[in-house]
């Protein structure tokens, strides 16, 4: 087991802290021109002139508070980047069951609000509203880290393995479930499974998790008695059922994403924005990416997301302990997966559910805690030598000898 006394020896990953960066700011740049007709309806329902002469510009109200976010979120991540990994080792229990107690929260009389269908975002006075579910992510990663690392003989059993993994996981999303908050059931059940399997879980029993999850599903979309849950999967299914209904979300995404074309209509020539693509600026940003940077443009947001997820699992393969290695395959899968779920809600290949896409959509719960996981797998690729990680690997060596070599290098 590696101790506290453990010291970074390299400089953090430059790669993922430029490819961070750049998607905050192009984020900052789509909310500027994607939330127009948005920012001008807030201003509007608050009663605010927006005259063109001596009223208030009301086209920025979103690109502002995401600024502020930024500001607030930039920070978080530094400091992230400062603390080394191990601390949240320790911290790990205490944050998993801060986290359950939040979720619970939820479903407290006067704690939580909702938006749209979810009651997912808790009221508090001085941090004004935060989504429990974020800092969920953060607790599942660190405690199942944490709780299998030292488990590497016995993780691949039912008694050992499976079963205290499913219970774990199982927790948190039922939870979700609850609120209902079905892009975030899937993020965690990605982040779970990836650490599990890393963890040296048998694929047969992450295949038969699957199936009773998607069993599950299945179940609560039938009988739930919740009729919205019924119409997404309808929309789903047939995006062109009920057009002016079920299926507006679906349609409108698939229509911006189609009207990109290969190179896109431009920031100023976008018009899906404008009252078509509902939560724009959040959870439909990635179709109106497509719409204004077509094809080309989607590519290279994506392209930037399998970066991060390349450069995180890179820095997992070479983290001097398990624990490092486990937590590092957990954040990457958390930007990547939480990405891959969005892009695939915006061009209906998933049922539609509400989800930031990390660092580009607005929201300040979700772009700290995203900037808190990139600072945190830019602490542990200081830790990291990237070049001896295969040798490491194949020979299985003790600490010591890892240290012996890592001196060479």
């Amino acid at each position: 087991m590696i101790g506290t006394r453990l010291r970074p020896r390299y400089a953090f990953d430059h790669v993922l802290g430029i490819t961070v960066i750049g998607l905050a700011i192009f984020g900052l740049v789509m909310i500027s021109s994607a939330s127009v007709y948005e920012s001008y309806q807030v201003y509007v329902k608050q009663g605010v002139d927006c005259g063109l002469i001596n009223g208030v510009n009301c086209n920025h109200f979103y690109f502002w508070r995401q600024f502020r976010n930024i500001l607030v979120a930039a920070p978080l991540g530094l400091i992230a980047v400062s603390i080394p990994y191990l601390f949240w080792r320790k911290a790990a229990p205490g944050l998993f069951i801060g986290s359950i107690i939040l979720l619970v929260a939820l479903f407290l009389p006067g704690l939580s609000t909702g938006w749209g269908t979810s009651q997912s975002w808790l009221n508090i006075p001085i941090l004004s509203s935060i989504q429990p579910a974020e800092l969920a992510k953060l607790g599942l990663i660190f405690y199942l880290a944490r709780w299998m690392e030292g488990r590497r003989d016995t993780i691949a059993t039912v008694e050992n393995g499976f079963i205290p993994f499913a219970v774990i996981l199982g927790s948190v999303a039922f939870l979700f479930v609850l609120q209902p908050d079905f892009g975030s059931t899937l993020v965690v059940t990605l982040i779970a499974t990836a650490i599990y399997f890393a963890a040296g879980a048998q694929v047969k029993h992450i295949a038969i998790g699957g199936i009773i999850a998607a069993s599950l599903a299945v179940l609560v979309v039938n009988f739930s008695g919740l009729d919205y849950i019924k119409n997404r999967f309808t929309a789903f299914l047939d995006p062109s059922v009920d057009p002016e209904g079920i299926g507006f979300q679906v349609k409108q995404s698939l229509i911006a994403v189609g009207k990109g074309g290969f190179f896109g209509e431009g920031l100023e020539g976008a018009t899906q924005r404008y009252g078509y693509l509902p939560e724009v600026q959040s959870d439909a940003i990635y179709a109106a990416t497509a719409e204004s940077f077509g094809f080309f443009g989607s590519v290279i947001l994506v392209g930037l997301f399998l970066l991060i997820a390349y450069r995180g699992l890179r820095i997992a393969a070479a983290a001097p302990d398990r624990f490092g290695q486990l937590t590092a395959v957990g954040l990457s899968v958390a930007i990547a997966g939480q990405a891959f779920v969005h892009i695939g809600v915006n061009i209906a290949i998933l049922p539609y559910t509400g989800i930031t896409l990390p660092f580009v959509s607005y929201g300040g719960s979700s772009l700290a805690t995203s900037f808190v996981i990139a600072g945190i797998l830019l602490n542990i690729s200081r830790y990291t030598n990237t070049h001896s990680a295969g040798y490491f690997r194949e020979q299985n060596l003790s600490l010591r000898e890892r240290r012996r070599l890592n001196s060479r290098f």
